[in-house]
């Protein structure tokens, strides 16, 4: 996980900090538990450990629709057809475990998600740059001409 990215949370709010200006409520956040499979003994037939976390991204209050419509494009392959976030956690053995690591990794998608994408610049070539395509170009037409078949004229 990048050590850029704001992903604790925040625990007087019980918000999940995304970045410096977007806190997501728990509130907005729902789990659903299930039985994961994998090592575990008797313990995983037993304990539901896996997490499903969903988030309803194309409703959610606590973005702008700037941001929303941006998440929603670069996280389209985590949402079904009504704009539903969903995650799933299975990896650990305990449903706390499992549970924030899926906080986790929903909050660093997000942010990742909520980066405006930098604007381009355009740039000219410089004139040293022109001058040195251009006597590139010459100097390949000079290559390519002497290619060619020389024709023998006789008077």
């Amino acid at each position: 996980m990048d050590a850029g990215m704001t992903d604790e949370i925040d625990e007087i709010n019980d918000d999940v900090v995304i970045n410096a200006r977007v806190r997501i409520p728990r509130a907005e956040l729902t789990w659903r538990f299930a039985r994961a499979g994998g090592p575990g003994g008797q313990h995983v037939n037993k304990v539901e450990t896996a997490v499903e976390l969903w988030f309803d991204l194309a409703r959610t209050p606590s973005l702008t629709d700037e941001e929303r419509e941006r998440a929603m494009q670069k996280l389209a392959a985590h949402l079904d057809q009504a704009g539903m976030m969903r995650l799933v956690s299975r990896s650990e053995r305990s449903q706390r475990a499992n549970r924030e690591r899926v906080t986790q990794r929903f909050a660093d998608l997000l942010a990742r998600a909520l980066i405006p994408p930098k604007a381009r610049k355009r740039v000219k070539p410089s004139r040293a740059a022109r001058a040195r395509r251009v006597s590139a170009k010459r100097r390949a037409g000079a290559t390519r001409r002497l290619r060619a078949p020389v024709w023998d004229v006789e008077e």
